[in-house]
This record gives C-alpha cells, structure tokens and sequence, in this order.
C-alpha cells in the first residue's frame, strides 16, 4: 500500500501576539517575544497529529526543516522528508518557499498550522488543485480553511486515512488590515478560495463580518449583564456584544482587546495575559464573553489573553455569555465551542450555559467539547 503523502508546515511565530494584547502577529513576533509570548503553534499541530498517530506507519511527511515542521514529526516518530531548509528566524516568504517546494510532490493534502496571514502566504503559491486544511495557531482565524479546533483538523485527516468518502469545497481566505484591527477598526478582505475537505462538523464557517446593528437588543443584554455585576472583578472580552456592556456603563472599552471592570468603572484596559493574571490574583472574577459570528467559538478566537490559567481561576459557573438571539439561530443548532488550547480545561468547560440574551432574558445552549465532535 503507498503512503498517505502529507504536506506539513508550521508557523512557529503563529498566535504570539494573541496572550500578550497585539491582537496579530504579522510583522510584531518580535515585539511579541519581547513581552514574554510563548510560541504555541507546535504543540497545536501536535494535538492534530496526536489524532493519526496510529496510522503513522502509513504516512509520509514532507515538510520544512527544524521548527517549521520536521522536529516535530520526527519527535512524534512519523516518516519524514525535507524538501526545503529554513532559516532559524523564519518569515512569511519562508512558508511561501516550502508551498512552492511542495508543489513539486503530488501530496494528499496539505496540513499547515497558522493564522490568516499563513493561510494567505500559503494561498499565494499553492496550487488550485491542493486539498488543503489549516490547523488553528492564530490570533485571528477568519478563513475558512481551519478545523474548528486542532483536534478536528486531525479527525478529517483521520477520515481520508480511513477512506472515508470526504467531498473537497472551494473555502474563502480571508485576512485584515493588523494596523487598522490594532487601532480598533476590522476590516476585512477576501483574498481568494483554497479547495479544503467539505465536512462542516469539523471545519469552520468564515467569520460573520459586521457590528450589531440592533441597538435595542443589545441595550437590553447590556442592561442585564449590568444588574449581574457584583463587588467582583469583571472581565471584559472582547467583540462588539460585550462593547455595549462598557457602553452601558459609560466607560471607554477595547473592542479587540481585553478589559478589567469593578464597581462599575474601569481598572485596566487592553490588558494581556500575565497582566490579568496578576490583576486577579486572590480575588472572586467574572468573565463576560461573546461568540464570534458564524463560528460559534467563545474561547480561542481573538481572545487568547484568557490565558487556560486564568479561566481556570474565574471557573466555569462564573462565565457569563451574552449573545443576540440571531447569532445563536445563525449557527443553525451547532454547539458553542471552546479551544483554549489546553483540551483538559476544553472538556471541563462542555455543557449548558445560560446564556443572556435580553433584559431577564436567557436561552439555555450547548458548549461542545472540540475533544468529542467525532
């Protein structure tokens, strides 16, 4: 029987930004490791390949050398080739080299672990006829070209190993401009389509773009989820849903980042992980959070300063989801979804949640475990 001929590539600078408030890390790793980011983008290829590893005697990678993708595999005992060399500080046209190195070996898919931005380096070589599937390592993940966590993109893999009949959809490559989504604005671009497997339990929705534009609803969460607050530390996530919260309150609010409230007023603002660490140490915190659009997730997206350690410290009862009815119904009964990156905390967090969704207003929804969806 011939190999299973898979493509692997890693950004090891993927997600830095996301735990110490950069909101990206496009052309900020450095800043990045400066604040004390810790580079995370293997041990989330790692729990994807966790998933095949009974079938590595069928596999063979072909990949980049050293942390873009051969330590790892090696490590994890897979057969492995290496097609290109890269550079100890590696860079976006680093990622765009080993796709074009790849291009020239007839591979069964191509597995990479990034963000937007890797997803558009790799879109700007690879062929229309790749299967492709992203492993989520970014702080913003709006393509939908990524399993929904990186244990899903394992079991789709693990599904064409098996010979499951796996369809292949076109899905779009979306990215945005880091220095206006710094300075609060989101702006979003459709650069292209990548062909990917086409199973929607596993790979996830391209981002719903856009504000609330009911005000009232959003009034009326705002108002409840101000009668909620107690003497506690509040966290404040981010997405325009909790946005109408500080509004609500009148306090200035990041709305990419995140912020810390007592006694209805602000404490800190735009705060990264160790900063809300060391913020809530020793004290009763609550966490107010949304859902990103279309995807479903509450944890993992856009918010990686909710480091597993801190959500661990607020504890489960003490999530507070506010949602607009029509996000929940657009995600046509698909679970809520937490990828923390530590999968132990994601199946502590599996269950029902009151969520609100209006003035004394609840629905009762579901928070899947990532570990679970097969």
């Amino acid at each position: 029987m011939s190999r299973f001929r898979l493509g692997l590539i890693i950004n090891p600078l993927a997600g830095l930004g996301g735990s110490v408030a950069l909101k990206g890390s496009d052309g900020v790793a450095e800043l990045a490791l400066a604040k004390g980011a810790v580079p995370k983008s293997h041990l989330r290829m790692q729990q994807t390949l966790q998933v095949i590893l009974p079938y590595k005697d069928r596999i063979e990678v072909i990949t980049a050398s050293g942390d873009m993708g051969e330590s790892l595999a090696r490590e994890m005992g897979f057969k492995v080739r290496v097609v290109y060399h890269a550079p100890a500080d590696t860079a976006a046209q680093d990622t765009q080299q080993v796709v074009a190195e790849l291009l020239n070996e007839t591979l069964d898919l191509l597995l990479f672990a990034g963000g937007d931005g890797t997803a558009r380096d790799i879109f700007a070589i690879a062929d229309d006829n790749i299967p492709v599937l992203g492993v989520p390592a970014g702080v913003k993940i709006h393509s939908g070209v990524y399993g929904i966590t990186p244990h899903a993109s394992g079991v789709v893999v693990k599904m064409l190993l098996e010979g499951e009949l796996v369809s292949l959809m076109t899905a779009d490559v979306m990215d945005i401009d880091e220095a206006a989504f710094r300075a609060g604005v989101v702006k979003a671009k459709r650069f292209g389509e990548m062909l990917v497997p086409a199973e929607p339990r596993y790979i996830q929705a391209v981002k719903m773009g856009g504000k609330e534009t009911d005000e009232l609803v959003l009034a009326d969460i705002a108002a409840e989820a101000v009668e909620l607050m107690e003497d506690e530390l509040i966290i404040i996530g981010s997405g325009s849903t909790v946005a109408a919260v500080m509004e609500e309150l009148g306090l200035d609010n990041t709305l990419l980042g995140v912020d810390l409230v007592q006694h209805q007023q602000l404490v800190a603002s735009d705060l990264s992980a160790d900063e809300l660490l060391n913020l809530t140490e020793n004290q009763s915190v609550k966490l107010f959070i949304t859902l990103i659009g279309g995807q479903g997730h509450i944890l993992g997206r856009g918010n990686q300063q909710l480091s597993p350690e801190l959500v661990r410290r607020v504890g489960k009862h003490n999530i507070v989801i506010l949602a607009t009815k029509t996000k929940l119904k657009a995600l046509e009964g698909r679970p809520l979804i937490v990828d923390s990156g530590d999968p132990e905390l994601d199946k502590e967090l599996t269950g029902y949640y009151k969520v609100v969704t209006g003035y004394h207003d609840y629905v009762m929804y579901q928070v899947a475990n990532p570990d679970l969806v097969e």
